[in-house]
């Protein structure tokens, strides 16, 4: 694929990764695989696998995909807490992949590894805290995500918490939650950012896998509410008649069981391997079995949209800003778009900067 003809920019970010352009596509779980990935990074931003919801031989495979499609930079998504993380860390160096991506705080053992192989290690927050803890663990980049943001999210909006963190850390910081476009990208770089991430804009073009009557209730729908009834902790997706359900329902254990034993089966866990998740989980947080299990088949209900293209039994993570999507462009003609638009924000203030004053 050739790359677009946009301007590049340079920034922290691209110096650090290697991509043409600051902008990243997030690792959305079965969402982000090898299509997608290798068709954002072969156009010039930075495409990141999401291979939280993939077992060890399939996140191997979707890397080899990615390479085997593009030499351009990319990444893997990562969960810090698996049982298998030093694994999945090895399975990166070893195959020579970019960066890695956490979701949640690495362990200091973790990064400390990265680095040493040469694997820029960029976490995931929500919060100034955190990213002042990663950056003292030798984080090289944060990825900050206000509470526009799809999936998991906090209550502090972009606006407020890219600059506190900005201001609190020395490492490049990506923003995210809120972005779609250029002027974004502009605003972001505006707080001192050094570039953005991106996962319902992407999930809703050409090269994502996800279904078409599925991306069209995206572009339908352009309500998104914040939800505790998915897993227990706040959660922003897509309002669907299914989610409304799930807002009046009490959570009941013996169907949160039910429920477990069927994710149980898709990912081949034990059940001991379910109850260590389970404990993981509820350390920190205030949350009954019900809503541990619960979150336990939270991998069953995005797979069931994401996936099996059933809007109607499953749930959809969504930023707010897909009340602003209206089209389904290819990853090239998007990031294409952005950085076109970017150029003439800043071309713009830049002839407000020459204008002659009175």
């Amino acid at each position: 694929m050739t790359p677009p003809a946009a301007r590049p920019l340079v920034t922290r970010l691209t110096e650090l990764v290697g991509c043409r352009y600051p902008v990243v596509q997030t690792g959305m779980g079965y969402v982000a695989g090898a299509r997608l990935v290798s068709a954002t990074s072969a156009a010039g931003g930075l495409g990141i696998v999401a291979a939280a919801t993939m077992s060890l031989r399939q996140m191997t495979a979707a890397i080899r995909e990615v390479g085997e499609r593009t030499d351009a930079p990319f990444g893997v998504n990562l969960r810090a807490d698996a049982d298998d993380a030093r694994e999945r860390v090895d399975v990166l160096i070893r195959e020579g992949v970019r960066v890695a991506s956490f979701a949640l705080a690495p362990r200091r053992e973790l990064i400390a590894r990265l680095k040493d192989a040469g694997v820029v290690t960029i976490p995931s927050v929500g919060a100034r805290r955190h990213a002042e803890k990663v950056a003292a663990w030798g984080a090289d980049a944060v990825i900050v995500q206000g509470g526009e943001g799809g999936g998991h999210t906090g209550a502090v909006p972009t606006t407020v918490l890219l600059p506190q963190v900005v201001d609190a850390v020395d490492v490049p910081v990506i923003a995210a939650g809120g972005f779609c476009d250029g002027r974004g990208l502009v605003a972001a770089l505006s707080y001192g950012a050094c570039g953005i991430a991106m996962g319902t804009r992407f999930l809703l073009t050409s090269d994502s896998t996800v279904g078409e009557e599925v991306k069209r209730v995206y572009l339908d729908g352009a309500e998104t509410v914040v939800t505790t009834r998915v897993d227990g902790v706040p959660h922003r997706v897509l309002r669907t008649p299914f989610v409304d359900s799930l807002e009046r329902s009490r959570l009941r254990l013996p169907r949160a069981i039910v429920n477990g034993a069927r994710f149980r089966r898709l990912s081949g866990l034990s059940w001991a391997a379910m109850i260590r998740e389970g404990r993981r989980m509820r350390h920190g947080r205030d949350l009954t079995w019900a809503q541990v299990l619960q979150a336990a088949n939270t991998p069953m209900l995005l797979r069931a949209a994401m996936v099996d293209g059933r809007a109607d039994l499953g749930v959809m993570a969504s930023g707010q800003v897909v009340g602003l999507i209206e089209d389904l462009p290819s990853c090239a003609e998007l990031i294409d778009r952005v950085m076109s638009e970017a150029h003439t924000v800043l071309d713009r203030l830049e002839r407000l900067e020459r204008a002659p004053r009175p």
